[in-house]
């Protein structure tokens, strides 16, 4: 049994719906603590043979795990954990074009933004899942920070320096021989917060 993931990608649209489900997605929650049926249905308040219901549809698509069994007399209770911390749903569990960018000719749309990261959802949840077995990290690099341009021609001027600096680096460090490795750069509008 390998240790529980930080953050799991959902792939499968029938796992998708069992995650989704609103009883479901609050037992996975809880389990973020290990429980056993019994454990489980005191604390959310729900009767055990519905929580045993929605355990087993989640353990069937691989959310939950056996964490350990215990044995009182003649009676072995298992006790189940999340596989996640949290879980994310890829776009590809909906449709298989939802997280291909090639699929849209305008890479200025935000559709084209929207496919790009569902590619990169389901790119490094398939790495993740790979590594997860063996304990490999998969080596990744993320910067995420906020920009505020006063105009349109300051954004256009911004992406016009970004685009070459990144194009230099490029050029600079490709090698075709080595591990192909792939480099997203994405600017949004920040939404407004709503309360």
């Amino acid at each position: 049994m390998v240790g529980m993931q930080d953050v799991e990608v959902i792939e499968d649209a029938q796992a998708a719906a069992a995650a989704l489900d609103p009883v479901r997605a609050r037992l996975l929650g809880e389990l973020a603590v290990p429980a056993s049926a019994a454990g489980l249905a005191a604390r959310v308040g729900i009767p055990r043979q519905k929580v045993n219901y929605h355990l087993k549809a989640l353990e069937a698509h691989g959310l939950v795990e056996l964490s350990e069994e215990r044995r009182h007399g003649g009676i072995t209770e298992r006790v189940l954990r999340a596989t996640a911390a949290s879980y994310v749903v890829s776009p590809a569990a909906l449709s298989a074009s939802a997280a291909d960018p090639d699929a849209s000719a305008d890479r200025l749309s935000a559709g084209y933004l929207v496919a790009l990261a569902g590619r990169l959802v389901r790119e490094v949840g398939t790495l993740v899942r790979r590594a997860g077995s063996s304990g490999v990290r998969v080596p990744t690099l993320t910067i995420d920070t906020r920009i505020g341009f006063r105009s349109a021609a300051d954004r256009a001027a911004f992406a016009e320096d970004l685009t070459a600096a990144v194009l230099d680096l490029a050029a600079r460090y490709h090698h075709d021989d080595g591990r192909p490795h792939r480099l997203v750069v994405a600017a949004h509008p920040v939404p407004e917060e709503t309360s």
